[in-house]
């Protein structure tokens, strides 16, 4: 059966290919920490009937192939170790004719005459690889979806490894009918209906075992993998998916993937919040710099609430979550460390996830100490941090007229706004 709901808690857990669940969180996720690895076959093998003849592999968005926007989307995760493409048969007897997949794919293999057989081959060639793997994760993404984030990869990966079956839905918006000719036969109660997405998520075994049930090249057939373990009574859980995680059907599609890629879509805005109280010690790290004769701020890294804000906003802008999950205050974190050390691993997330900072502005709120002499010398910290030019920096300072924590000058906050575009 399929468990949805807005994430994968520990309600959700047991049952048939569950599997352990050592190392996770009360989210179904592994804990902040945990490295997980994850295989992915992206299925690529279709006949394309519906785009006219005109073959998706093919098929340009935004100047290049659209199975390449796919492939460098899912290589952007950093959970993902291999990648099987699983493309029409006589496609793969030279991979070297497809020049964008080098240094991404790990194999190129040729497909069967349904879904469920093409994402057996390429589960098939996992096993040859690492006949030892099953506990991994395998996800198998669609190749006409190419606007998937590597958030998204990586929270699929992440809740397969704890939970062993996972697809990513979203909520049904509309009033569903059932009409049977023209005729109205009766409403459905959307709040149980869910729209699937890929990538979906499996265990390689839990795989493998429902494929000893119900083999792919059987009578059987399956509109993905989720339906086939289902019908082997496997729990498979669901997740929130991504609006924006298009499928390519129809002509029309390309227009929008290419609108997307080389429109608005190549922009992305985040905007980012933090406040610390001061505390005992000196001196002052914000912006990126120490500045002497101020109070240190309280908090279980240097307290710099300026870096914390800009990388709260490149990670909401990449869909990468935020800073406190990221570093959760407790042992897997330093204590005292620096801010700046933060953000660079922060920025390398942001990267691997395909984007690059294009710009930040920062807001710094408090009544004291007085900033004016210190800004330039903070926006240069930043840029550099963001390997930025300085003209794509702002900071300012709000020191009058304040109230809370800032105004009576116990503490100070920063906001900041980041916007990101697609790395070229």
């Amino acid at each position: 059966m399929i468990r949805a709901g807005s994430g994968v808690g520990p309600e959700a857990r047991g049952g048939a290919g569950s599997g352990e669940d050592a190392g996770a969180s009360e989210h179904g996720e592994p804990n902040e920490g945990t490295a997980v690895r994850a295989d992915a076959v992206i299925v690529a093998a279709g006949s394309s009937t519906r785009m006219g003849g005109r073959d998706k592999l093919e098929a340009l968005v935004a100047g290049r192939p659209l199975l390449a926007w796919t492939i460098d989307a899912i290589a952007a995760a950093p959970e993902i170790e291999r990648i099987v493409v699983v493309v029409a048969p006589g496609r793969a007897d030279d991979p070297e004719d497809l020049p964008w997949m080098s240094g991404r794919v790990t194999l190129v293999v040729p497909g069967g005459r349904r879904r469920q057989e093409s994402v057996a081959a390429g589960v098939d060639a996992l096993v040859r690889l690492d006949p030892g793997g099953d506990a991994r994760p395998v996800l198998v993404h669609d190749g006409a979806r190419p606007l998937v984030s590597p958030e998204l990869v990586g929270r699929v990966a992440r809740a397969t490894a704890a939970q062993g079956a996972v697809i990513p839905v979203l909520p049904v918006t509309e009033t569903v009918k059932r009409v049977v000719g023209d005729l109205i036969e009766g409403t459905l109660d959307r709040a149980e209906l869910a729209t699937a997405q890929t990538p979906q998520g499996f265990r390689r075994g839990l795989l493998r075992a429902a494929y000893a049930q119900l083999p792919p090249a059987g009578s059987e057939e399956w509109t993905d993998e989720g339906v086939l373990l289902e019908a082997c009574r496997i729990d498979v859980h669901a997740i929130p998916g991504e609006p924006g995680n298009l499928k390519v059907t129809l002509p029309a599609d390309l227009a929008r993937v290419d609108a997307a890629l080389t429109g608005e879509g190549r922009l992305r805005v985040g905007f980012g919040h933090d406040s610390h109280p001061f505390g005992p010690g000196a001196p002052l790290a914000l912006g990126g710099i120490s500045i002497a004769g101020a109070p240190r701020l309280h908090g279980h890294s240097d307290g710099d609430v300026a870096l914390h804000a800009v990388a709260d906003a490149l990670l909401g802008a990449a869909g990468l979550g935020d800073l406190g999950r990221l570093f959760p205050a407790g042992p897997a974190t330093p204590a005292g460390i620096s801010s700046r050390e933060l953000l660079a691993v922060v920025v390398g997330r942001v990267r691997a996830s395909g984007h690059a900072p294009a710009s930040v502005d920062l807001t710094i709120i408090g009544a004291r100490p007085r900033l004016a002499g210190s800004l330039d010398a903070m926006r240069d910290a930043i840029a550099g941090l963001l390997e930025l030019d300085t003209r794509a920096v702002n900071v300012k300072a709000s020191t009058g007229n304040l109230e809370g924590m800032e105004g009576a000058g116990r503490g100070m906050s920063a906001r900041a706004v980041a916007v990101l575009e697609v790395a070229p």
